[in-house]
């Protein structure tokens, strides 16, 4: 498996991406799929997944991510290595998550993560980002009591947009009132490595279902 090439930035708005998935039959995907769920959004070549399902055996760990061929690849590695906790989905979240989420075992989501996602600068193009007001309650609607989601960006206009979305809703809880430092996650993201090692800041925070 080479490495493969697709492109940076991808429409969630566009015409190719307004049918949402059908969930999958999660008891072919996990070998136990009542273990806590670790759900990824947006998880580019779910390298990150990959080495934390290696190091968290008792978890499950679904990525979503909206290029097609970075899924293909991170499954075929996945099924290279034998992980039965891990699985991938090519989806849109923006109409895929709620759907995905309501056919999981009940009490299973315990940990979102949503990592450096695109920043679509222009004004126009705000309406792209990810974390929207739908997505925040719909992790409320999902997420166990004492859940968490983990963020994290390199563009603090666009953590700060994070921060206030999840801030703004009465299910969540910011920890703490500053950025974090450092990752509390045993494993980094590519693009946090790089970000960190060329000197730029790194915009982290968590937040706790009430």
């Amino acid at each position: 498996m080479g490495s493969v090439r697709v492109r940076q930035h991808v429409n969630p708005l566009s015409q190719k991406y307004l049918e949402p998935v059908n969930p999958p039959d999660w008891e072919k995907i996990y070998a136990d799929p009542t273990q806590p769920l670790h759900l990824d959004i947006g998880c580019a070549k779910g390298r990150f997944l990959f080495n934390m399902a290696t190091v968290e055996p008792d978890w499950n760990f679904l990525g979503l991510e909206i290029r097609e061929p970075l899924v293909e690849d991170a499954n075929e590695r996945k099924v290279s290595a034998e992980l039965q906790n891990l699985h991938y989905i090519f989806c849109n979240v923006n109409n895929s998550l709620n759907p995905l989420l309501g056919s999981l075992p009940d009490g299973t989501l315990q940990r979102v993560t949503i990592q450096f996602p695109d920043p679509w600068f222009k004004n126009r193009h705000v309406k792209r980002r990810v974390v929207q007001p739908e997505m925040v309650g719909i992790l409320a609607k999902y997420l166990i009591s004492g859940g968490v989601v983990f963020f994290q960006s390199d563009i603090e206009v666009v953590a700060v947009e994070m921060r206030d979305r999840f801030s703004s809703h009465p299910a969540f809880q910011r920890q703490g009132d500053t950025w974090l430092d450092p990752n509390p996650l045993p494993v980094p993201t590519e693009r946090e490595v790089s970000t960190i090692s060329s000197g730029e800041p790194v915009y982290r925070a968590i937040f706790k279902k009430r």
